[in-house]
């Protein structure tokens, strides 16, 4: 019985190994190569990655180089293509992290090729060893995979101009602005406008005798005052009305308080002045001139 409830737990524990090997994305045959420029075929040095342990050494980027890695994705024990595979580099000085997708296959077999214009200016400045991950996942239960597998270390041509782009428009807090605003305008002298206020008064008796000589009838004034005495009190009101608006906006008032008032005076001496048009017309038509 001992030996019968051994083996029933020796096939538990190696089904749930096998469960747990299941449910869990890795990679196998990872391999990190980098080649020179002009270094031929087999010029490349070549490391092999393994899952679980980084590699022991920094792999060197020089301005002339491309790194290539190359691996097989799987799922438990089997070779499969997830939906999701990088290789992520992050700074570790800012922080900043750049991933490069793998040119995954149905089969699993993956590549993704690296050189120095792939890199953000970040890591091209670093003096540090930059960590290398590679990151597995896609859908369903399977747990994903992301490991640190090496340290790249990017060695740049100091000869070579390095393009820096500038920095973005941060939005924040400016400092203080005081504004200086234009003093409001000043009314002319009063000497001229005395001259001009009695050149309107002046014109005054030059107008009625000028009606006067043209055979304005005077005594149709009763009349008219009969006939429609609101239309004709109110036009003539809002015609006087609108003199003092404009006085008071030359004295005191500013554009907003005399807006308004103009508005409502406008508004009588329309309505009241069609009228009073109305029953001159009527006297006209009468043959009263």
């Amino acid at each position: 019985m001992r030996v019968i409830h051994s083996f029933v737990s020796s096939l538990l524990l190696s089904s749930a190994a096998i469960v747990s090997a299941a449910s869990s994305w890795s990679f196998e045959d990872a391999t990190v190569s980098v080649s020179t420029k002009g270094a031929g075929v087999g010029g490349a040095a070549k490391d092999k990655l393994s899952p679980s342990t980084p590699l022991g050494k920094s792999v060197s980027l020089g301005a002339s180089d491309t790194l290539k890695l190359v691996l097989t994705t799987v799922e438990g024990s089997t070779a499969k293509r997830p939906h999701q595979a990088f290789l992520t580099l992050t700074d570790p000085t800012t922080g900043v992290e750049e991933s490069f997708v793998f040119n995954v296959k149905d089969s699993g077999k993956g590549k993704v090729d690296l050189s120095h214009k792939d890199l953000p200016h970040q890591f091209l400045t670093s003096e540090k060893p930059i960590p290398a991950s590679i990151v597995i996942g896609s859908f369903g239960s399977s747990k994903p995979y992301k490991s640190k597998v090496f340290d790249l270390t990017v060695t740049r041509d100091s000869n070579a101009p390095l393009n820096i782009p500038e920095k973005p428009v941060r939005y924040a807090a400016e400092s203080e602005i005081h504004h200086i605003f234009r003093e409001d305008p000043k009314s002319p002298p009063k000497v001229i406008t005395i001259v001009f206020a009695a050149a309107v008064a002046g014109a005054l008796p030059v107008l009625l005798g000028v009606w006067a000589m043209l055979g304005a009838n005077t005594s149709h004034l009763s009349k008219a005052l009969g006939n429609a005495p609101v239309s004709h009190g109110l036009f003539y009101g809002s015609i006087l009305a609108m003199e003092g608006i404009f006085f008071m906006y030359y004295t005191s008032w500013n554009l907003f308080q005399t807006l308004p008032v103009a508005a409502v005076v406008s508004f009588v001496a329309f309505l009241s002045g069609s009228r009073a048009l109305s029953e001159v017309q009527e006297r006209r038509l009468a043959g009263l001139r």
